[in-house]
């Protein structure tokens, strides 16, 4: 030890010792003066970084072609399951069902004739056979524009939000293009990518809690499902977790921390 050094270290001493009993108590509970102690839960925790993702989120698309005449809901405003989220323009598939639905009936009336004819021996089987058939033809080509019919209207799966709007009234489409996307807020999962090496201490129903970056809220978590491969070139593994019920605040897409309680 250096003699300096030692010769400071034997000063502090006496002086300590000079000072009354009282005295000496005060000034080693000085927090200023108190050593430093571990915070041993602190030092046992492990951090992953983590992103909310909602078990239900969609981008609906046209199921034909036609011309958009509505869109009810803007970016951000929120909608009940079965509201109507598109209409389309469907008179022209509107008129075809009409067609179709009166050439069922007339084929029923001649089926109907037929089966009363066939009855006094006045036709045989056959007639009675092809009135069935063009029966059956015209009920199935109304079915069809009627399928159709249903599509130019486009209702929600689930209640939620639109989180973007891809096209616009008196817009024309093709079928299969993007019209929504939406988003349900209230079921969302946590999703975190973790060291590979974890997997064998890591199961569900581990504890965890979870700070979005966005609120600074603590949260509760509960690990519910383990990724089904590692990624090579990572070496990372997928952890899914869940939320209580009730968390408040939150929205798909925040990202934050999760803590471990106990080090994987």
């Amino acid at each position: 030890m250096h003699p300096s050094l030692l010769t400071t270290i034997c000063l502090c001493c006496a002086l300590l010792a000079s000072l009354p009993v009282q005295a000496q108590s005060n000034l080693l509970e000085d927090p200023l003066l108190a050593p430093i102690s571990a915070d041993p839960s602190a030092s046992e925790r492990t951090q992953a970084r983590g992103v909310l993702r909602a078990q239900q989120q969609a981008t609906l698309s046209s199921e034909l072609a036609g011309r958009v005449l509505e869109l009810p809901f803007s970016e951000g405003e929120a909608f009940d399951k079965g509201a109507e989220l598109v209409r389309f323009d469907c008179s022209a598939y509107q008129a075809q069902l009409n067609a179709a639905e009166a050439s069922t009936r007339a084929a029923q009336q001649q089926l109907n004739h037929t089966e009363r004819l066939a009855a006094l021996n006045s036709v045989g089987e056959f007639e009675v056979a092809m009135a069935q058939a063009k029966r059956a033809e015209a009920s199935a080509q109304a079915q069809v524009y009627r399928v159709q019919v249903n599509r130019c209207s486009v209702k929600a799966p689930y209640s939620g939000k639109v989180v973007s709007r891809e096209v616009q009234p008196f817009e024309s489409v093709a079928s299969g293009t993007p019209l929504l996307s939406i988003v349900d807020n209230s079921k969302l999962e946590i999703h975190l990518l973790v060291p590979s090496h974890w997997l064998g201490k890591l199961q569900p129903g581990s504890q965890l809690q979870f700070i979005p970056d966005e609120t600074g809220q603590t949260l509760p978590a509960t690990v519910k499902r383990i990724g089904a491969r590692i990624d090579e070139g990572s070496q990372t593994l997928l952890v899914i977790a869940e939320l209580p019920a009730d968390s408040p605040n939150l929205l798909a897409g925040m990202s934050g921390t999760a803590e471990f309680a106990e080090q994987p």
